[in-house]
């Protein structure tokens, strides 16, 4: 009796000692959990939380923990990322911007200054004043269209549209400027109608700023074109020039919003080199895409895909 006593009392003590231990390991992962979050929020690192520890419950609450200081971690990224990119662009349209503003300033002061201008000088003084001020609307324009876009509040409701159509309309927009120029203009659109799934307003915009950038840069070329084609799945609309074309080390960021590098084909597109940035988010808008194949002097073609619709 006495020995089963003794066992039982050893077995007590030698459970209290355990839970003991298991407390202490456990108070002990929590203050390293504790001290480790302070290190990782204080010093904004990329470190994880590690424990040695048996406990089910405290390994499901570091594995959690972990997940989340790992999505912190892409939202900082992210975060700063964003934070450089609008950095830059407001430096590029603030610097797009400055231009334009110092001419009308050397004008206004031209105006109110020399009182020895004729009428017609005047004249000519105010349209020139006009046509800069349009100017740096337009940069305004292109600037806050792309900020409603990318943050979704302007709408395109998407719907069966006839491309055909869209593209005999956009490149006849078009034809008197490029016969001024003494281009040549080559058409390719199917007779028979090939529809999508997009809205006329965003593909109108799309078209009209890549065929703008075909005459912009490809006038050396003489001659610029629009190809309409499809296959199953997608339409695909090319917009070619034979300029001077854009360099291998330029064509997969011309599209960035950030990218005005001064040779490449999107720092004056629109003023702001935010042009190619609008293609590309209207087109991804309604599911679509865009690319860009250049050999300088031989061919640049900017394709843009939308998806085809059957019935």
């Amino acid at each position: 009796m006495v020995l089963i006593l003794f066992i039982i009392i050893a077995l007590l003590i030698g459970f209290i000692f355990f839970q003991y231990k298991e407390k202490r390991n456990l108070t002990s992962n929590i203050a390293y959990t504790h001290q480790k979050l302070q290190m990782i929020v204080q010093e904004n690192t990329i470190e994880k939380v590690l424990a040695h520890t048996e406990h089910k419950e405290l390994m499901q609450l570091l594995n959690m923990i972990n997940e989340l200081l790992v999505e912190k971690q892409k939202v900082l990224v992210t975060h700063t990322r964003l934070e450089e990119s609008m950095r830059k662009m407001l430096s590029n349209v603030s610097h797009d911007l400055k231009t334009p503003l110092t001419v009308i300033l050397g004008y206004i002061e031209m105006l109110e200054i020399d009182h020895s201008i004729n009428e017609e000088e005047r004249r000519q003084l105010l349209l020139k004043l006009h046509t800069k001020t349009n100017e740096v609307l337009k940069i305004i324009h292109t600037f806050f269209d792309l900020a409603k876009i990318e943050a979704g509040d302007q709408h395109y409701p998407l719907s069966k549209v006839n491309i055909n159509e869209i593209c005999r309309k956009n490149i006849l927009t078009f034809y008197d400027m490029v016969t001024a120029m003494n281009m040549d203009i080559k058409i390719d659109i199917p007779e028979a109608p090939l529809y999508a799934f997009g809205n006329e307003e965003a593909i109108d915009r799309a078209l009209n700023n890549l065929l703008s950038n075909a005459l912009t840069y490809g006038a050396e070329g003489k001659i610029i074109g629009l190809a309409l084609r499809n296959d199953e799945a997608y339409i695909y609309i090319d917009i070619w020039d034979k300029g001077k074309g854009i360099d291998e080390y330029h064509v997969d960021r011309v599209f960035e919003r950030t990218y005005t590098m001064e040779d490449s084909r999107n720092k004056s597109f629109q003023g702001s080199g935010l042009g190619l940035t609008i293609t590309k988010r209207l087109l991804e808008i309604m599911g679509g895409s865009i690319q860009l194949s250049s050999i300088p002097y031989e061919k640049t073609v900017f394709t843009a895909t939308l998806k085809r619709i059957t019935y």
